[in-house]
């Protein structure tokens, strides 16, 4: 009995069942005026990323369920094509997905992105965020990202909160209330 208590198969059972209760209790999103989570993650080059990195600076933190997805791509793009007025209004923009560094150079490279990916691979970030949540496409449930976009101030505050993220036309949702 004791062998099977102390067991890393048994104790990675317990974790996933806990894991998995937790995920799959109602996400409640982060509210704006709130502080943003702190992160740590790398880059598509591999180099760590924090929330201190842009202290000082208006960030854009857009969650997307993965690289060179139709709709996640149109996204990126929209974003990329209209960078410089984001940046024109101070923002700095990060995406965030589950895919590891070499998909992001992929789809970094294919789409000309002028921003970083972040590698969240064990949805430590999207948890922390609340935008890991139990989804359902064609009558079957699994656990994803919800698209989101938070804007962060200068201070690390969330600003705002985009949960209804159009992808063509995002940027333009981003700076309606610049």
């Amino acid at each position: 009995m004791f062998d099977l208590l102390n067991s890393k198969k048994y104790q990675l059972s317990i974790i996933h069942s806990i894991l998995n209760f937790i995920s799959t209790s109602k996400t409640v999103m982060l509210k704006e005026g709130t502080k943003a989570p702190n992160f740590k993650l790398k880059n598509q080059n591999g180099e760590e990323v924090t929330l201190a990195s842009y202290s000082g600076k208006k960030l854009v933190i857009y969650f997307y369920p993965a690289d060179n997805t139709p709709t996640c791509t149109t996204e990126a793009c929209n974003l990329s094509d209209n960078y410089k007025a984001l940046q024109k209004a101070g923002y700095a923009v990060i995406g965030v997905s589950p895919d590891g560094e070499k998909k992001h150079l992929n789809f970094i490279a294919k789409y000309k992105l002028p921003f970083d990916l972040l590698c969240d691979v064990d949805t430590k970030m999207a948890q922390d965020f609340h935008v890991w949540s139990e989804k359902q496409m064609f009558g079957k449930k699994y656990f994803g990202i919800l698209r989101t976009t938070f804007i962060i101030d200068e201070k690390g505050i969330i600003e705002r909160v985009i949960s209804d993220v159009k992808s063509k036309e995002h940027s333009s949702q981003i700076l309606e209330k610049v």
